[in-house]
């Protein structure tokens, strides 16, 4: 590693601060080890519960985590455990750059975070090809949910992407929304509380690319969709259909926007709940039917029987559902029963009927949520087609599921959720010990063995075969007879009086009775007692729902309803399972799934009930612990060695502290950690060497060892700070000797050049003088030219400075010979009277005449190899004067064409190619016109009665005002050359006109305009 020295001025001197750059910390700069925080324990705690000096003691963890807390450190370890407390306000720790930070680094290289767990299963499962888990544990409220959703995020991100990965990362992502809205509710504690469990494996082909998923759900919290406590509401999808539905859909489904018309909803109060509905149309059906199921109303008659006072919701209940409306009014106040044989109808009372309807609405309700629950899994499937691989993929699983539940009402749902838990827990005390006992037996360190609380006998009171709670909870719901919770209880005082982790009423010493109902059991879990109301027990584990309800349901055209009650139900004569089997089965299924995994845990949790930010209750805070069996899992992972590193990574943090070690050491790391402790004083009890590691047992040794090494620093860093100075210094000076030698060189160099480059033009000069002197008499030449103007320049200068005195002075100094070649030669007196005439015609007149001004008028701009040898025979003895290339405009279309202009004696002749295709007599020219803009368009006008003229000719030069001066010459038509404003008429044919419109703009467009005008939009180049 280097040391980065930074200067900070202080009132005391300069400042050194030394920041260890980890290894492959890449574009992240510094990374701080946990080692590295060890300095600040004091203010922000440890990183790591197992560096707890106190490790024994609940108030010391609970101090830590408060400390931790209040400076918005959420996330604390037990050993390879993360802990994470719920903020309830935004941190700035999930950002792309933050799952930058963490992708591919080491465990400990980096602060505890949830990606830093994340990331170590995503590269197990790569490097080991060995399946992961990760399980999400924590009371209601705690972050259990957010916290999959950070996981999911982070895989989303970095993992390898295609066209078909992202799809399936985006339906991984969307499936929680949809989950969350049929599976979550808000709660006292929590508003957007799971209340079901919820296993998901995601499937990475070999590149480590997300390719499929699969959720499995455990005990929906089906009670809730016909009652809820006081101040807690019923599943989020019903208010996010009453609120976000538009009035045409409610209109269809009959509903309305108030929940307080809703039996099931009338509880609460609808607070902001708009989602966009995006669920198919048959799904929104059921979810309507169950809210008009739940507004079902029964009178009795004059015999005791229910019959349905509300005939209205039947009606919607037929459509939704798509059964026949009698049928269903009779499935719901009469049940069929099928005694050896025989099909007997015997009609239910109000309260029967009350709970045949409530058993119907969960029964639609929980087989919906696994029907979409299966859809989704549907669209997660793995295909081997559309992803081709030469390796099997592997699956990393997320359990994100309850936590241990004690209200001050507990029931059938908390049992379960406290057996889960019980179960969760064994099998997490099981997989630490081994992985611990693995790790000594690799490093070769004895295994001392761990005295723990083995709760399997817990698990055992609940699920053994024939003497479990579960068994005899069955047992009681099939025997025939009147069973009830009361009889339950009974038979379970009789069945498991003497187990040490059981108590009722009955069973209960006179101090413990009065804590305890007549019709309520207690069991003592390993994470504290648990007191159980007996009500409602076997109505929930039965969850029996009528046979005619079944067959109604079976006989539905709604292609969810039909697909959720099977038609092989009615024929099955064996009895359905019970709710608690069937949890026992799923979760003994989940168990060997984990088992099969190499698993990391997060434990969540939060830190008040009354949701707000930076409130740490310490009373909850203890009770989540204690629940959470956190001390219980400290213990088992303290219980030998609480610090391990590798012999590289503990060598190359802290061999600064030997002098045999600093500032390298070429030997083996172990021989190199084997010099340092020595050096330390480490004694024999307080470490051990492993094969690869080294381990310390107190955090004591460790703390001492870091402290020493913040000594170290500040000598280290005087020292680093002379060393620096000097070699700034004199890299300084010698930078700066360098640039002043290259700047000395440099400007010799350029004196030397200067000087050569002025000798050289000297003798060019002279050598240039001397030939124009020879050549002086002779026409116009390279080698005279010099000479020439230096003869004009003279002369005018002189002439400049010695003008006559008065008008009276008729003196001229005679001119040299070269100052007399226009006035003696034709064609350069000729070029001058052209640009006078061009003078007169078009200054002030015409925009663009001052940039051809400094242009000479030249005798031509096509020579006769640029034209077409037939016209030159066509042509004869007629010599051509000059001759442009011009663009010709049709007179109908105006399509542009190129040809050629050529001006002879008698006529102006337009030529294309070979032919000869208009000649027009000067006799014939009737006028030229041209616009005053700064376009090159110009008119021939011609004498049409001719009958071999077709008309006036619109053409186009680059060299316009050249062109129309020597036409204007030849054809003795100066005078009549019109300069127009605003648009030009001429004639197409005889008795036919065409108008050119010219438009002032910002850059040159020559068009045919709607209303068959040639438009030509030209820039202005000077203001007149």
């Amino acid at each position: 590693p280097a040391f980065l020295v930074c200067k900070t001025p202080t009132g005391e001197g300069d400042r050194v601060l030394l920041l260890l750059h980890e290894p492959g910390a890449g574009s992240n700069g510094v990374r701080l080890t946990m080692e590295s925080a060890l300095t600040a324990r004091d203010r922000v705690g440890v990183q790591d519960f197992v560096l707890l000096e106190n490790f024994t003691s609940e108030a010391a963890f609970i101090e830590n985590l408060r400390k931790r807390f209040k400076e918005n450190l959420i996330y604390t370890y037990i050993g390879s455990v993360l802990v994470s407390v719920n903020p309830y306000k935004e941190l700035e720790i999930y950002s792309k750059q933050n799952m930058e930070r963490y992708r591919g680094v080491s465990f400990y290289e980096v602060s505890p975070h949830l990606y830093a767990i994340a990331d170590n299963s995503y590269r197990s499962l790569r490097m080991e090809r060995k399946d992961q888990c990760i399980l999400i544990s924590g009371e209601s409220g705690a972050g259990k949910t957010e916290a999959t959703k950070k996981i999911l995020q982070y895989y989303a991100v970095t993992c390898p992407a295609s066209q078909q990965v992202e799809t399936v990362k985006d339906r991984l992502l969307q499936s929680n929304p949809v989950l969350e809205a049929f599976g979550n509710a808000k709660t006292l504690r929590n508003d957007n509380s799971s209340r079901f469990g919820k296993y998901m494996d995601v499937q990475f082909d070999y590149r480590g690319a997300p390719v499929g998923g699969h959720i499995l759900n455990y005990l929906l919290e089906k009670s809730r969709v016909v009652h809820q406590n006081h101040g807690e509401r019923n599943f989020h999808i019903f208010y996010q259909l009453l609120e976000g539905g538009e009035e045409d859909l409610l209109r269809r489904l009959g509903l309305e926007k108030n929940p307080q018309q809703y039996h099931y909803l009338v509880k609460v109060v609808l607070t902001n709940t708009k989602i966009s509905l995006l669920f198919h149309s048959d799904l929104l059906s059921i979810v309507a039917s169950v809210l008009h199921l739940g507004n079902v109303q029964f009178a009795a008659d004059e015999q005791g029987n229910a019959q349905v006072t509300t005939e209205n919701q039947i009606k919607y209940l037929a459509r939704l559902l798509a059964v026949e409306g009698s049928v269903l009014r009779d499935a719901l106040i009469h049940k069929k029963i099928i005694a050896k044989g025989e099909e007997l109808i015997s009609p239910l009372n109000l309260e029967q009927a009350a709970y045949a309807r409530d058993a119907l609405a969960k029964a639609i309700y929980g087989r919906t949520f696994s029907w979409l629950v299966n859809k989704v899994n549907k669209s997660l499937a793995y295909k081997e087609g559309e992803f081709p691989g030469w390796r099997s993929t592997t699956v990393l699983g997320l359990l994100d599921i309850y936590g241990f539940e004690v209200f001050q009402h507990n029931s059938f749902e908390q049992f379960c959720i406290n057996y889960c838990n019980e179960k969760l827990q064994q099998l997490f005390i099981e997989l630490t010990l081994k992985s611990e006992q693995e790790e000594y037996e690799s490093e070769g360190i004895a295994w001392e063995p761990v005295q723990y609380f083995n709760n399997k006998i817990i698990c055992d009171l609940v699920e053994e075969k024939f003497k479990g709670i579960i068994s005899i909870l069955d047992e009681e719901c099939l025997r025939p007879g009147d069973a009830t919770d009361t009889t339950f209880l009974e038979k379970l005082e009789e069945t498991v009086k003497n187990h040490p982790h059981f108590l009722t009423h009955k069973l209960a010493d006179q101090k413990t009775r009065k804590s305890l109902g007549r019709e309520e059991f207690r069991l003592l879990h390993y994470a504290g007692e648990v007191t159980y109301s007996v009500a409602g027990f076997l109505d929930k584990n039965n969850d029996l729902l009528f046979r005619n309800l079944k067959e109604t349901m079976c006989n539905s055209e709604n292609p969810i309803i039909n697909q959720c009650f099977d038609r092989t139900e009615l024929t099955d004569k064996k009895r359905p399972e019970t709710a608690a089997t069937q949890f026992k089965n799923s979760l003994s299924k989940l168990m060997e799934i984990l088992m099969s995994k190499e698993p990391s845990y997060i434990r969540c949790m939060k830190p008040n009930d009354a949701k707000q930010a930076d409130r740490f209750d310490e009373v909850l805070i203890r009770h989540q612990v204690k629940y959470l069996g956190l001390m219980e899992n400290l213990r088992v992972r303290r219980a030998g060695f609480a610090y391990r590193r590798k012999y590289e990574v503990f060598l190359q943090r802290y061999k600064s502290l030997c002098p045999e070690t600093w500032p390298t050491w070429d030997g083996r790391p172990h021989d190199g950690v084997a010099v340092l402790v020595k050096h330390l004083g480490y004694k024999q009890e307080e470490y051990k060497m492993g094969r690869t590691k080294i381990f310390i047992r107190f955090p004591k040794t460790l703390f001492a060892t870091e402290d020493a090494l913040e000594v170290r620093k500040q000598s280290l860093a005087t020292k680093m700070q002379a060393t620096w100075r000097g070699f700034y210094r004199r890299k300084k000076f010698l930078h700066m000797k360098h640039s002043a030698i290259a700047i000395q060189s440099w400007w010799r160099g350029t004196l030397g050049r200067r000087k050569a480059a002025k000798k050289k033009w000297a003798v060019e000069t002279i050598r240039r003088f001397i030939k124009g002197f020879i050549y002086r008499n002779h026409p116009r030449c390279p080698e005279n030219e010099y000479f020439l103007d230096y003869i004009r320049f003279s002369f005018l200068m002189n002439l400049k400075r010695n003008l006559p005195k008065n008008v009276l002075d008729k003196s001229w100094p005679t001119p040299p010979p070269s100052l007399c070649e226009v006035g003696s030669t034709a064609p350069g007196q000729m070029a001058l009277e052209q640009k006078v005439i061009a003078s007169e015609i078009f200054k002030g007149k015409k925009d663009n005449y001052p940039q051809s001004v400094p242009r000479l008028f030249i005798n031509t701009r096509l020579g006769n190899e640029e034209i077409n040898t037939k016209v030159l025979q066509a042509l004869e003895n007629e010599a051509i004067k000059y001759a442009v290339p011009v663009i010709k405009y049709d007179r109908k279309g105006y399509k542009a064409r190129a040809r050629q202009l050529l001006l002879t004696q008698n006529a102006v002749i337009i030529v294309e190619d070979s032919k000869i295709k208009q000649r027009i007599d000067y006799a014939n020219l009737t006028g030229i016109s041209v616009s005053s803009l700064s376009d090159n368009l110009f008119v021939l006008h011609v004498h049409c009665e001719d009958n071999k003229q077709k008309g006036d000719v619109v053409l186009q030069s680059d060299h316009v005002i050249e062109t129309l001066t020597k036409t204007a010459m030849r054809a003795d038509k100066v005078n009549n050359v019109n300069i127009n404003q605003g648009s030009i008429k001429f004639t197409v044919g005889q008795g036919k006109e065409g108008i050119i419109d010219f438009i002032s703009g910002s850059e040159l467009l020559i068009a045919k305009a709607k209303n068959g005008h040639l438009t030509v939009v030209a820039p202005r180049l000077n203001s007149r």
